[in-house]
C-alpha cells in the first residue's frame, strides 16, 4: 500500500471515532453471531491502526490490541479482500506472527470497507485446530461485516458526526468531556485549544466571490491537517463552521507549546487555497474535569479566540481578568432593560452651566446615572458606549428626555425657569421619527421647545450626513437649540459646520488641562472661540476646574462654563438651591 493511501486510510479511520472507544453491544452481538456460525471460540472486530489491531468488539480474546506487523487482518484492510489461512503455523507469512506463537491455527477475516474504498479492519474469526471454510460461511461473515459497517456509519452519523469534515461534533465534545470527568477524575489538568480558521466577514467575501464548495474545500483540508498534526496526543471535535476544538492534557504541550502551536497554523495555512484570504487564530483554555460545565471549557476557549483577534495575535491564552470584564459588559447590557423599565435604577443629575459675564446659572446638562441593584453604582463612561450602538439607545435617550422634562415641568412649577440639555447619540439621528417623538415629549409636558437642548458630537454628524442634517433640520423647525458636543475632538469638515443648523459649540474637556500652562493650548481655544463666533454659535467650555481656566475663557469671550470649579452634577433639590444662591452673584 503506498504512503498516500495509507494515509488517507488512516484518516478515514480516525474520522469514525472509534479507536480506544468503550465495548458496545451492538458490535459484541454481531462477533458472538460470527464465532457462532464457525463454531469457534474466538471472533473479533479488529480495527487498523498505524502499528496495531486494536479490537473494537471481541469473543475469547482477553486483551485489546495485538501487533499489526504480520497480522492477518492488516492484509485483510490493506487488500479491502478477504482472507482464509486454514494452518497458520504453515503458513510462511504468519507462522512467526502474534497469531501463530499464541496457539491460533485458523484464521478466516472479511474487510470493513467504508463508501470511499478504504479498508479499516477486519471482521475474523479464529480457531485453535487448523480447518477450511466453506463459501457459505465466507458468505455469512461478509453478511456480518456488512452489518458491522452499517453500525459504525448509523453511530457516526447519529448527531455526533460533521457531516462535512467527519470529526465529532459539538454534541460529542460536550458529552465527551463529561465522560472524562466521569471516569477519569483524578486527570485535572486538560486544555481545549480552540482554532478558528476565519472571520465571518472573511468567510462572507470568500463565499460571495468563489462559492461555498470553496469554502467547504477549506474546512475539509483544515479538518485533515488537524488530526495529522495532533496524531495521538489529543482528540479534534468540529465545533462550528470553521472552529475546531483539540481536547488534550494540558502537560502534553508544557514543553515546546510555541513551536506546536506554530507548527498548526503553519500546517493550515498551506492547506488554505492561496485564493483565499483568511486569518486564522487559536484560543486556549485550561479546565479541571468535574469542576466545570463542559460548556464553560468551550466558552472559555472561545473568549481566548476574540483575544487574539482583538490583539492581532495568533494565539492567546484565556485571561479570567479579560473574561470577567467581558461577562460584566454582557451583564450590563442583559440588565438594562428591566433598569429603563423599574423605578429608582436610573436617574438624572444636574450639572449647572454658568454664564461667565453674568457669572449667573445659565441652564444645566442632565446627566444620566444608573445604580444597580447588584453592583451599585455604574459609570456612565461604562455603559452608555455599551449601549449606544444597540437598539437600546432609541429608549434609553427618549427615558433621560422624558425624565429631564418632569424634571423641567417640577421646577416650574416651583417657580424656577431654566434650560436643560441632554445627550443624543449618533443613532438616534437615524432615527426616521426622532424629531416627531421628541415634539410630543415636550407636548406631553406642556413645554416650549426653547427650554430643550440637544447635544450632538462632531462624530455622529460625519455618519451619514445628509439623513443626520435631515433630522437636525426637522428639530431646528421644532425650536429645539441644538449643541455641538465635544467640539475640536472629532474631525470636523469646515462645510458640514457651515451647514449645520446649530447654535451652541461645547468645548470638549481636554483642552482644558494644559490651558494656564502652555501658550499653544491657549490659542488654540481662543482660536476655536473666535471661529464659532465667527458661525454665529455661542460658546460653552466644559471642564473647567479652577479659578485661572474661568479667567482666561472670560478674557478670550467665552460665552459659558461648566465643571467643577462651579458645582458638580447635583440633585434635583440640590440644584434649584444652587440656582438660587447665584441669583445674587
Amino acid at each position: 500500500m503506498s504512503g498516500e493511501i495509507e494515509i488517507a486510510r488512516l484518516d478515514a479511520l480516525r474520522q469514525l471515532d472509534l479507536l480506544d472507544t468503550p465495548p458496545s453491544e451492538a458490535f459484541d452481538r454481531i462477533t458472538r453471531m460470527a464465532a457462532q456460525i464457525f463454531g469457534l471460540p474466538i471472533a473479533a472486530v479488529s480495527l487498523t491502526d498505524q502499528d496495531r489491531q486494536w479490537f473494537k468488539s471481541r469473543v475469547g480474546i482477553s486483551h485489546n490490541f495485538i501487533p499489526r506487523d504480520r497480522a492477518p487482518c492488516a492484509q485483510v484492510a490493506e487488500e479491502t479482500a478477504s482472507l482464509v489461512v486454514p494452518d497458520l503455523l504453515s503458513d510462511p507469512c504468519y507462522r512467526n506472527s502474534h497469531l501463530g506463537q499464541s496457539g491460533v491455527r485458523f484464521y478466516a477475516g472479511v474487510p470493513l470497507v467504508t463508501r470511499e474504498g478504504f479498508g479499516l479492519g477486519a471482521l475474523c474469526v479464529l480457531g485453535h485446530e487448523p480447518r477450511q471454510a466453506s463459501s457459505s460461511e465466507m458468505a455469512s461473515l461478509a453478511d456480518l461485516a456488512s452489518m458491522v459497517m452499517a453500525q459504525i456509519e448509523l453511530q457516526h452519523a447519529f448527531g455526533r458526526v460533521d457531516p462535512l469534515s467527519g470529526m465529532p461534533n459539538r454534541n460529542q465534545f460536550l458529552e465527551d468531556l463529561e465522560d472524562l470527568a466521569r471516569d477519569r477524575p483524578a486527570v485535572k489538568d486538560h486544555q481545549v485549544v480552540l482554532v478558528d480558521l476565519a472571520t465571518p466577514e472573511q468567510l462572507s467575501a470568500a463565499a460571495r466571490v468563489l462559492g461555498s464548495s470553496h469554502v467547504d474545500a477549506m474546512v475539509k483540508h483544515a479538518a485533515r491537517r488537524i488530526r495529522a498534526h495532533l496524531g495521538t496526543d489529543g482528540k479534534a471535535y468540529h465545533v462550528s463552521m470553521t472552529q475546531f476544538a483539540l481536547l488534550m492534557p494540558a502537560a502534553a504541550q508544557k514543553q515546546g507549546r510555541a513551536s506546536w502551536f506554530n507548527g498548526l497554523l503553519c500546517a493550515l495555512a498551506a492547506a488554505t487555497p492561496s485564493s483565499v484570504a483568511v486569518t486564522t487564530v487559536i484560543g486556549v483554555a485550561p479546565f479541571v474535569l468535574g469542576q466545570e460545565a463542559s460548556s464553560e471549557a468551550l466558552r472559555r476557549a472561545h473568549n481566548a479566540v476574540e483575544d487574539a483577534r482583538s490583539s492581532k495575535r495568533e494565539v492567546s491564552f484565556y485571561s479570567a481578568t479579560l473574561d470577567l470584564a467581558r461577562r460584566r459588559r454582557f451583564t450590563l447590557l442583559e440588565d438594562f432593560p428591566l433598569a429603563l423599565a423599574s423605578e429608582g435604577q436610573l436617574r438624572l443629575v444636574y450639572q449647572p452651566r454658568v454664564d461667565l459675564a453674568s457669572r449667573r446659572c445659565a441652564g444645566a446638562e442632565a446627566l444620566l446615572r444608573w445604580t444597580h441593584p447588584t453592583l451599585g453604582e455604574v459609570s456612565p463612561g461604562e455603559f452608555i458606549p455599551l449601549i449606544e450602538h444597540t437598539a437600546l439607545s432609541r429608549h434609553m435617550t427618549e427615558w433621560v428626555i422624558d425624565a429631564a422634562l418632569v424634571q423641567l415641568s417640577a421646577w416650574r412649577a416651583e417657580g424656577l425657569n431654566t434650560q436643560l440639555s441632554a445627550n443624543v447619540m449618533a443613532p438616534n439621528l437615524l432615527e426616521a421619527d426622532f424629531a416627531v417623538r421628541v415634539a410630543a415629549l415636550l407636548e406631553r409636558h406642556d413645554l416650549p421647545a426653547s427650554c430643550l437642548e440637544l447635544e450632538i458630537t462632531e462624530g455622529s454628524i460625519l455618519e451619514n450626513t445628509e439623513q443626520v442634517l435631515e433630522t437636525l433640520a426637522a428639530l431646528d423647525r421644532i425650536g429645539i437649540r441644538l449643541a455641538i458636543d465635544d467640539f475640536g475632538t472629532g474631525y470636523s469638515s469646515l462645510s458640514y459646520l457651515r451647514r449645520l443648523p446649530a447654535q451652541v459649540t461645547k468645548i470638549d474637556r481636554s483642552f482644558m488641562q494644559d490651558l494656564v500652562d502652555d501658550d499653544k493650548a491657549k490659542s488654540l481655544v481662543v482660536a476655536v472661540i473666535s471661529l464659532s463666533h465667527g458661525l454665529g454659535y455661542r460658546v460653552v467650555a466644559e471642564g473647567v476646574e479652577t479659578a485661572e481656566q474661568e479667567a482666561i475663557l472670560r478674557c478670550a469671550a467665552c460665552d459659558e462654563a461648566q465643571g467643577y470649579f462651579f458645582a458638580r452634577p447635583l440633585a434635583p433639590a440640590e440644584f434649584a438651591a444652587w440656582c438660587s444662591g447665584r441669583q445674587d452673584v
